[in-house]
């Protein structure tokens, strides 16, 4: 039987399943699979964290060193955030330049930081015009089950979180000093399957959806950004049900994300 029909009958099984209110592997329409975060992977990092949703995995890396502040913004430090995704982690990724998905993850999850004011980049300012702090939120996908943008999300906010100024390395002060993260911003995936809008999509689930919409939200109760993927569309009504899940969901994940831990 070839891929195309395989992948068909699969997508047929997955609506009909959403369209009496199941899921694959059990889960209801509003239920995130087991999620986990472990702090300071890697301990030649300036920040770490592994986290995971289901079997997704994903690993992200703090690097902190002086640079120059960008000429529009010479008081403010820079902020890059990068995701690669690597192929032994998905069939579907391939070696080479960045794939869409990969500079889509990146992207989304530098918005979310960036509109939360997560970090006060003037903070990082050294000397203004001369010397800031570049900080490097580097984001490696190790295992795709579904719902990168999520897991990718909790892995990058959990180790900026834990992440430190490396003052003393580069003598900049005379002691190294947490970096500070002023909110925790947690972006939560909705996608549509037929009629049904389920949140934490799987791979399967993923490549059966017709809409893809990912909601980031912080502590302070504001919805900082928004992604639409696929083709399929969301009513007023529909985006307000899942912008009010995204809240019930983000205040527990942004637990984990603090202080590590499972949920």
């Amino acid at each position: 039987m070839s891929e195309e029909i395989t992948a068909d009958i699969l997508t047929t099984h997955i609506l009909d399943l959403a369209a009496s209110g199941k899921r694959m592997d059990g889960r209801s329409a509003d239920q995130y699979r087991p999620v986990s975060v472990e702090i300071g992977f890697v301990t030649t990092a300036d920040g770490s964290a592994l986290a995971r949703i289901g079997d997704t995995t994903v690993l992200s890396g703090i690097k902190l060193e002086p640079g120059k502040p960008f000429p529009d913004t010479p008081n403010a430090g820079v902020l890059t955030t990068n995701a690669e995704l690597i192929p032994l982690s998905s069939p579907t990724f391939e070696p080479g330049p960045p794939q869409p998905w990969a500079i889509e993850v990146s992207r989304v999850v530098d918005r979310a930081i960036r509109a939360a004011e997560a970090i006060d980049l003037t903070k990082l300012c050294v000397t203004p015009g001369e010397k800031t702090w570049v900080c490097y939120v580097d984001i490696h996908v190790l295992d795709h089950s579904g719902n990168l943008i999520d897991a990718a999300m909790l892995a990058g906010i959990s180790a900026l979180h834990h992440a430190i100024l490396p003052s003393k390395r580069f003598g900049i002060g005379e002691a190294d000093t947490p970096l500070d993260v002023q909110h925790t911003p947690i972006e939560c995936t909705f996608v549509r399957l037929g009629d049904a809008i389920v949140v934490d999509p799987s791979f399967e689930e993923e490549r059966a959806a017709q809409g893809r919409l990912t909601v980031a939200t912080d502590e302070t109760g504001r919805v900082v950004a928004m992604q639409k993927g696929l083709v399929g569309a969301f009513s007023p009504d529909d985006i307000r049900a899942t912008v009010e899940r995204a809240f019930h969901h983000g205040d527990r994940l942004r637990t984990v994300a603090r202080k590590g831990g499972t949920l």
